[in-house]
């Protein structure tokens, strides 16, 4: 007679269910899931520490051993960790094209680039970015929403910047062209040709100043002393831009029953947005 077996099927883990892993991985407001960002961030934390120590080459030949094999550990968690952050997701084609599915990715594969392309293990400095993820721990709703006005001022800026930045592209060109007529005829000089006297007219007008490139002739230093003026008095223009913006934006009042920051619909007794926290 035949033994007859009865199976039971195994029940999957309470974490590897999509709804609790989704709970974990994307959201702080459990315990688990708070506890599993703090982890995140020792772990980013770690990661970089071990990127800055390899290129020391005294501690890299001492820590060869550990250094690898940590890199190893750490490669295996970050490519689990974003395996199960597209699975869990309940669009995973948009997490995967939001901002923190690209930089998930970006601080996944320069260890498998490396194989090919040497120096792109030193992309893992993109595991920086995140940090962000901190703000969803602590919290800091102030320091959310100002940074969204920052984003947003910069995004509303960006005509009147780019403006500005052609302005002092030509305005370096032709000072550069200047220079080169003024010290092209001089014994020794190292203005030898225009793009030189261009790249010399924009470290004198951002007053970086390498000293590499100097002018010999009078006339040639006085135009120098005139750049190096003129740089400090339109250095802070596009500063001035954006806080002229920032300032609008901070004196903003909602408009047509809506949030001046984050266009959502708001009611009239409410004093913060419930979407944003902007104070209204």
């Amino acid at each position: 007679m035949q033994r007859l077996e009865i199976q039971f099927p195994m029940k999957k883990p309470a974490w590897l269910e999509k709804e609790e892993l989704y709970k974990i991985l994307f959201e702080s407001d459990t315990p688990k899931g708070r506890a599993y960002d703090i982890v995140l961030m020792v772990v980013i934390s770690l990661s970089i520490i071990v990127s800055f120590v390899e290129t020391i080459p005294s501690l890299a030949h001492t820590y060869k051993l550990v250094l690898e094999i940590l890199e190893y550990l750490l490669t295996v968690f970050f490519t689990a960790e974003y395996i199960a952050r597209v699975y869990c997701s309940p669009r995973p084609r948009d997490y995967v094209l939001s901002f923190f599915g690209v930089i998930d990715l970006l601080a996944t594969m320069p260890p498998y680039l490396s194989y090919f392309l040497p120096n792109a293990r030193y992309m893992l400095m993109f595991r920086t970015f995140r940090f962000i993820r901190i703000f969803r721990i602590l919290k800091l709703f102030s320091l959310i929403n100002e940074g969204y006005i920052l984003m947003y001022s910069l995004r509303k800026s960006l005509n009147k910047i780019s403006v500005y930045f052609l302005f002092v592209l030509i305005l370096v060109t032709c000072l550069g062209t200047l220079m080169y007529m003024v010290e092209s005829g001089s014994p020794d000089t190292k203005f030898t040709d225009l793009a030189t006297s261009v790249y010399w007219a924009i470290v004198t007008m951002t007053t970086v100043g390498y000293g590499d490139i100097t002018p010999i002739t009078p006339i040639g230093r006085l135009l120098s002393a005139f750049v190096m003026l003129l740089g400090y008095t339109i250095i802070a223009v596009p500063t001035g831009i954006v806080t002229a913006t920032i300032i609008d934006e901070t004196k903003a009042k909602p408009k047509d029953g809506r949030c001046p920051r984050c266009g959502e619909k708001v009611r009239k007794t409410d004093r913060y947005c419930s979407h944003c926290g902007e104070k209204l």
